[in-house]
């Protein structure tokens, strides 16, 4: 799987989702978002994190370290759909195989 990210500005990240200075400095210091080089910069690792954290953050007003806990728990989920998306094909791949209907092939 390819690592996508992006960086913004805390200007970028205020004006996009509504996020402010100081909430910022709080998901940075919780490791919800890294720092970039430049000051006032932060990087993304998944682009749908932010949005998702600001509306969280915003709607919920829920403290960081539940945010933290969301974010691990979807990272997860979203693992675990690949793997099991894998497992199906494998296993459809092997059904295939043992009816006579497909060749096996590797699917990874």
């Amino acid at each position: 799987m390819e690592a996508h990210f992006i960086t913004l500005t805390f200007q970028e990240c205020s004006a996009r989702y509504g996020l402010a200075p100081a909430a910022l400095h709080e998901f940075l210091q919780a490791g919800l978002l890294r720092a970039a080089p430049v000051p006032e910069t932060v990087i993304v690792d998944e682009p749908d994190d932010l949005p998702r954290l600001a509306r969280l953050h915003h709607e919920l007003g829920l403290p960081t370290e539940a945010l933290d806990i969301i974010l691990a728990m979807r990272r997860r989920l979203v693992r675990l759909q690949a793997t099991l998306a894998y497992e199906t094909a494998r296993a459809r791949q092997l059904e295939e195989f043992l009816y006579g209907t497909g060749a096996v092939e590797d699917c990874g």
